[in-house]
Formats: C-alpha cells, sequence, structure tokens
C-alpha cells in the first residue's frame, strides 16, 4: 500500500467549531464512530468502529507509517483525532510529515475552503451527500434528553437502524468525493516547499501555547461583577428597566433632547464627548456594557486541553487569495493592543480577582481586560518568549517588487518611512520629534491608505479624519503620496494590464519578477518565490465607470461563491501580502532548523517558546531575515524583545 485515502466520523461532547479539533479529541467522552478508507486505488471500505468492528492491523500500520501517504479533506481532523484514538501517549501525534490535505490543495488553488462547496464548484459526479449535516447532528453530538427518548444524552446505532446505515453510506462518500477532487487538482499538486511548510505549521499546532488560566477565569469573573456595576449604574441614571434595549435606551435619549440613529460604538463614542451631564455618563455606561472584552478570556476557558495548552490556532492557507494564515479559537490575528503602564501590575490584580483595586490603579475595567488579553499565553517553566516581527514588511516588499528606488534605499539606510514618505510629499525634510515632525503623522496616515491605489475613502477608513485631518485635505494627500512614488503607481497599471493581457490572450505575460499565466480557465501569478495565486474563470467585463475590468469567481462577504470585480491595485496587494507570506514562512523554517519552537505566529510576527539560557532576539531576528535567492535586493529588517508573557511591545 502507498496510499490511504480516508474520512472519519466520531462522537465527543465538545463542540467542534468553537473548541478546536484537539479540545474536541481530548474530551474523555471522544469516540471514533466509523473509518471509511480506500487502499491506493481500490474501493471503499467502512469500518464500523461503534458497532464492534475494529481497524484490520494492516490499516493501523499504514496510518503510523511515515511513508504510506495518507489523504483527507482537512486531514489534521484525521490526525489529530486518529492519535487519539491509537492512544499515543498525551502531548505526542502522528507525524504529518506522511498526511496531505486536499482542503489545502483546494485552498491553494482559492477554491472554497468547504468540502461540498468544493465538490460543487468542480462539478463533481458524486457530490457530499446532502443527508450528512442532520446525520451529523443525530450521531457525533449530545442530544438533549427527552421523555420520548428515555432520557438519553446521546443516540447510537441502536437508536436509528436505517439512520445509521445511512450514515455509512455518507462517510464512504467522502472519502469518495475527496478522491475525486484529488483527482481534478492533480495538475496542480502540492510544492514540496509547501508541503514541508504544512508539516512545520502542523508541529506548531500540535505544540499550542500554554495558557495562564487563573488569569482568565478570573478576568471573567471581574468582567461579570463590572457589567452588574454597570447595569445598576445605568438604572440609577435612566430608571429603565432594561437599561441594554436599544429602543428603550433610544427613546430616553429623545426624551432628554437627543437623537440617534445608530447605538454602534462609533457613534456612541462620539456622541458621548459631545454630550455632558446625564446622557453623557449613560452613553459611557453603554460603552462599558457593551465592550465585549471577555470573548477571547472565554475561547480560551472552553478550548484549553488537559496538557493547560491550547492547541490548533494557526489554520494553514486559511486566507486562500494569498496563502496568508488565519486563526482559530483565540484568533491571534485580531487580538486588542495593550498601552497599559504597569501590565505586570495590572495582571497580578486580576488574578487576585480584586475589582475595586482594579478600579481604582486603571479604571475602565473593561479596557484594562481587553489590553491583558495577550498576556493569557505564557511560556512553559524555565522557558521565555522570544518574539520578533517584520518591519514594514509590505511597504519594503512594495517597494522592491514596483522598483521604487528611494524607498528602498530608505530603508537599506534604516530611515523612517513615514518621515521619508513626508518628506517626499511635502519637499521639506521631516523628522519624528524634529523638524516639521508634525508631518509624519500625515506621511504615516498616507502610507496605510494609499499603497495599493485607495483614495480618499481609503484614508477615511484608516481614521484620517480622526487622526486631524481635514476632509479638504485628504485629496491633497492622495495627490502628494501618488506623485512622491510614481514607480508605485505605474506598477498598478502595469500589473493591471498584464492580467488583462494573459486573459484576453489566453496566454503568458511576463512582468518584472512576476509572471501572469492563463491556464485551464484559471489566471496564475507566478510571485517571486515560484508559488501562484490562482483566480478561477476571470474575465474581462464592464466596470461602474465604463472600463474594462477583471472579474473570476471567489467567496464573496457573505462566504458566497460568487462573481467578484478587482483591479490593478487591488492584484498588486494580494501580491505584496502574497509575497510577505512567503518571506514568514521561510523565517519559520529557518527559525525551526535552528531549534527555535515556534508556538504561534501573528501577521509578521513570531513567537517562539525558548529554554532560559538558550538562543537570543538577535539570532531570531538574523533567522527571519536570511533571504533565499528569490528575495535578491529585498531590504529585510526584524525586530523582537523577550518576555514572560506575550504582548505587544
Amino acid at each position: 500500500m502507498k496510499k490511504l485515502s480516508c474520512d472519519i466520523e466520531t462522537f465527543s461532547d465538545v463542540d467542534l467549531i468553537r473548541c478546536g479539533v484537539y479540545k474536541y479529541a481530548d474530551s474523555p467522552d471522544f469516540e471514533m464512530l466509523l473509518f471509511a478508507y480506500a487502499a491506493d486505488d481500490g474501493d471503499v471500505h467502512i469500518i464500523d468502529i461503534a458497532g464492534g468492528e475494529e481497524l484490520p492491523e494492516k490499516i493501523i500500520q499504514a496510518i503510523k507509517s511515515d511513508t504510506v501517504v495518507k489523504t483527507a479533506y482537512n486531514a489534521q481532523f484525521e490526525r489529530v483525532c486518529l492519535s487519539r484514538y491509537l492512544k499515543l501517549p498525551e502531548g505526542e501525534y502522528l507525524n504529518p510529515q506522511s498526511w496531505y490535505c486536499t482542503a489545502v490543495q483546494a485552498a491553494e488553488l482559492a477554491l472554497p475552503l468547504s468540502l461540498a462547496d468544493v465538490g460543487s464548484v468542480l462539478g463533481l459526479e458524486r457530490q457530499k451527500m446532502t443527508e450528512g449535516k442532520e446525520l451529523i447532528k443525530y450521531f457525533c453530538v449530545p442530544c438533549k434528553p427527552t421523555k420520548s427518548n428515555g432520557n438519553r444524552t446521546r443516540n447510537r446505532p441502536c437508536h436509528d437502524i436505517n439512520k445509521w446505515e445511512t450514515f455509512k453510506k455518507y462517510c464512504m462518500r467522502d472519502v469518495d468525493v475527496e478522491r475525486q477532487i484529488a483527482d481534478k487538482l492533480k495538475m496542480y499538486p502540492i510544492r514540496d516547499e509547501e508541503h514541508r511548510l504544512y508539516v512545520l505549521d502542523q508541529i506548531i499546532n500540535d505544540r499550542g501555547v500554554l495558557v495562564d488560566s487563573e488569569l482568565a477565569e478570573q478576568a471573567v469573573k471581574l468582567n461579570s461583577i463590572q457589567t452588574t456595576v454597570a447595569v445598576e449604574q445605568a438604572y440609577m441614571i435612566t430608571g429603565l428597566e432594561n437599561p441594554n434595549s436599544v429602543t428603550q435606551l433610544k427613546q430616553w435619549l429623545k426624551e432628554n433632547g437627543v437623537e440617534i440613529e445608530s447605538l454602534s460604538k462609533k457613534a456612541v463614542k462620539s456622541l458621548a464627548d459631545e454630550t455632558d451631564g446625564d446622557v453623557s455618563e449613560m452613553l459611557k455606561l453603554r460603552l462599558l456594557m457593551a465592550k465585549t472584552s471577555v470573548k477571547k478570556y472565554e475561547a480560551v476557558i472552553r478550548s484549553v486541553c488537559s496538557d493547560n495548552r491550547v492547541h490548533g490556532m494557526m489554520r494553514f492557507c486559511g486566507a486562500n487569495r494569498t496563502g496568508r494564515w488565519s486563526g482559530n479559537i483565540l484568533q491571534p490575528q485580531n487580538l486588542p493592543q495593550n498601552h497599559l503602564p504597569d501590565l505586570t501590575l495590572a495582571r497580578d490584580i486580576v488574578k487576585d480577582g480584586d475589582f475595586e483595586m482594579l478600579d481604582m490603579m486603571f479604571g475602565n475595567v473593561p479596557n484594562v481586560l481587553s489590553e491583558l488579553i495577550r498576556t493569557i499565553l505564557i511560556p512553559k517553566p524555565n522557558h521565555r518568549f522570544i518574539v520578533a516581527d517584520f518591519s514594514a514588511i509590505e511597504a519594503r516588499v512594495l517597494a522592491w517588487i514596483a522598483g521604487e528606488q528611494w524607498r528602498i534605499d530608505t530603508f537599506k539606510n534604516g530611515g523612517d518611512i513615514y518621515c521619508a514618505s513626508a518628506s517626499k510629499m511635502f519637499k521639506v525634510p521631516v523628522e519624528k520629534h524634529g523638524v516639521n515632525g508634525e508631518l509624519r503623522q500625515k506621511g504615516k496616515i498616507s502610507e496605510l491608505a494609499c499603497g495599493y491605489g485607495g483614495s480618499v475613502g481609503a484614508l477615511k477608513n484608516m481614521g484620517a479624519v480622526e487622526m486631524g485631518v481635514q476632509e479638504n485635505e485628504l485629496q491633497g494627500l492622495i495627490n502628494d503620496w501618488r506623485n512622491a512614488n510614481p514607480h508605485i503607481v505605474r506598477f498598478w497599471y502595469e500589473v493591471g494590464n498584464a492580467a488583462m493581457k494573459a486573459i484576453k490572450e489566453k496566454t503568458t505575460v511576463p512582468l518584472g519578477k512576476l509572471v501572469f499565466a492563463y491556464e485551464r480557465g484559471i489566471l496564475f501569478i507566478r510571485l517571486p518565490s515560484g508559488r501562484r495565486l490562482s483566480y478561477i474563470k476571470p474575465r474581462i467585463g464592464t466596470n461602474r465607470f465604463g472600463g474594462d475590468s477583471i472579474t473570476y469567481m471567489g467567496i464573496n462577504s457573505a462566504k458566497k461563491w460568487d462573481r467578484l470585480e478587482t483591479f490593478g491595485g487591488k492584484l498588486t496587494e494580494n501580491i505584496v501580502q502574497g509575497t510577505a507570506r512567503d518571506l514568514l514562512a521561510n523565517a519559520l523554517i529557518n527559525a525551526a532548523n535552528a531549534g527555535y519552537d515556534t508556538v504561534f505566529h501573528v501577521h509578521d510576527e513570531i513567537i517562539c517558546e525558548v529554554p532560559n539560557g538558550y538562543g537570543s532576539v538577535d539570532e531570531l531576528c538574523r533567522l527571519m531575515c536570511i533571504k533565499t535567492d528569490w528575495a535578491d535586493g529585498l531590504p529585510l529588517n526584524a525586530d523582537g524583545f523577550e518576555c514572560e508573557y506575550y504582548k505587544k511591545e
């Protein structure tokens, strides 16, 4: 046997979606129900484990073998669950080296993430069975005890034999669908470099990160106290039966001379700053009551495993347009920043459960709890975190790939890109905290908003007005930035034109460090690394301005497969972010090869759990900046720090 295609059905009392597969399989109530498999190109077979059947020894050996290739859709689920079923020692998992994930292969082509949706898009002859969702609900999760079901808390095969037989067919069909997908995508195999990265990603997820459970639990308790206090204060001010009610609060505000269309955070904060007295106090309380500062604490508490670590926070190729990682459980890519003057003191007070002291020392308890979320992630005993991240990585890649030499020189010379940009825009020297220093902020906001063709709307979305930029200045900033960066502006149009030519003529178009190619109904953009971005079924359409536009099939904002529109600036953003992802991938591999254990990573930042007395910030930064041949001339830089808990320095 050279290849084993498989799918499993399981039971656990843990919510898989909310807690992740590691916690799901870690439960004492976890149980394997069905194992469907096909050896090489043979027929699909089913092992009814819940019905008393056992996996054949040859199948067990194939699962454990590092030479037999295992394939599955979302293979991490099968690998982790089988690790528990086969009773591997705690903390050990099946070696991911021999596991290949068809979902990753589909994601690399920017296909949908679910098995059913991929099957539908590819037009498979035999699709995923639609009965599956109801059958999983019936057999795989606890049921509500009722008088009619004898007060049982789960459904077993004996409770509905016909459903069970259908469930077995469903499990077998999933193997069939996965193999059909693999066959359809065989012309687009996972590159060896990407498989090595996938294996490392799985090792990082298996390793997980230690959690300060005491801090998390006390934070939830203190937030509950804060909510109670805020509601009582709101009741005292308004006399409303339910001060949290949108309808009641709007009516109360109207009676007090204030009309407001929305009670969104932004609208309430703005109005609170403009009013005074009871109205202002009530609006501030509204912000306190609405702040969801403990959602992530609760996510960690319910997902932490028996080893007191959270596993599986990273999703490989989760952002399938660029290949970047997305997050699970705690969503590490979306953590609040910390600006408290003394994080350690705040952590200690929270762990003591002292609400009054926390309120007295720091005020705004929900905000304190929000800023402490990062700090629940800690290194194990006799270790510390070394955190390192790339400096202005997207700005560096954009300058390098577009050939904007003054920007490249600024980075090579260690300059501040915001000051340099402002100086170029306004044609005066700009120094941080020095001469014309007030212009640096305008340079910064322009840098953040303008790099991919953004206009006035992008500046507003970046908070330019809130930062003090006047409305009548916005278009001028756009013009100044574009005049200062002619090569980048030209690059947007060159990218758009190259993509259009490749689609129209069904040909290959080189552009500097990139290659645009139309192949079998897909537009590919080959990045400097050799990895390719994918745009399914591209067409040339007409945009709202009457000009040509590029459209393709992808996932829309409603998470539906739909036709989307793009342009040169947006394609440039994909190219830059995809390249930044490849640089992070290279950094992760360099760190691993040097013995640094990454526990998770966030955007362009790596967090390593390092034994005391081993390694250094300088070494990890150096490892991150070791460039491959394809990145020649790219001015990389990284900075970092050590810490006893995760934080943003």
